[in-house]
């Protein structure tokens, strides 16, 4: 069996990675797997464990980090995020093509880590449409919301570390962009 595509998924917080990502498995033809991420930050009202995150105490996920066990990681607003090695290795060696919708720090890890990864960079249509965003969460305290802000400016000059970037100014346009260039990279590496 031929070894799944690593797909990053990334952009600043508020984008809309994870609507982008539900569309894009909507496509079964792509063969996707969600790699899903750990954390350490408590679950929102619609979020289950070993669905949306693996939730796990702080000393468990810094014994992960000591024993190398996370492909990547990072700590924002005072908690970890990460994803478990041996789990997208898992997801590859079956065959699928293994979407990490990740921040954009781990991202800049697993393109180290991985240098032939499928890397995806989601922006938002302009700075104002992502404040907007983040404001209609409705979830987190102001001082949260200007972390959040001031984090996106810099993530966003990030962008041309990637292969690809996609505005997000309509959820189906930005999944059919990435939708292709999918296909394009399962078509070479089968070449």
């Amino acid at each position: 069996m031929e070894k799944g595509l690593l797909i990053v998924l990334s952009g600043p917080s508020g984008v809309g990675k994870g609507t982008v990502r539900q569309e894009l498995f909507k496509d079964t033809s792509l063969n996707l797997a969600y790699s899903i991420s750990m954390t350490t930050r408590q679950p929102r009202y619609n979020e289950q464990d070993g669905v949306d995150y693996f939730f796990v105490s702080q000393d468990e996920f810094e014994k992960k980090i000591k024993n190398d066990e996370l492909l990547e990681y990072a700590q924002f607003v005072g908690n970890y995020y990460g994803t478990p090695r041996s789990y997208v290795e898992q997801l590859l060696n079956e065959g699928k093509n293994v979407v990490l919708e990740i921040e954009v720090q781990g991202a800049l890890q697993v393109m180290k880590k991985c240098p032939y990864a499928l890397t995806v960079f989601l922006v938002p249509p302009s700075f104002e449409e992502l404040e907007k965003r983040i404001r209609g969460r409705s979830t987190e305290k102001e001082e949260v919301i200007q972390e959040r802000l001031a984090k996106a400016s810099k993530e966003i000059a990030t962008k041309d570390e990637y292969k690809y970037v996609v505005v997000n100014d309509e959820v189906l346009l930005a999944k059919e962009k990435i939708a292709e260039i999918i296909r394009e990279n399962l078509l070479k590496k089968s070449q």
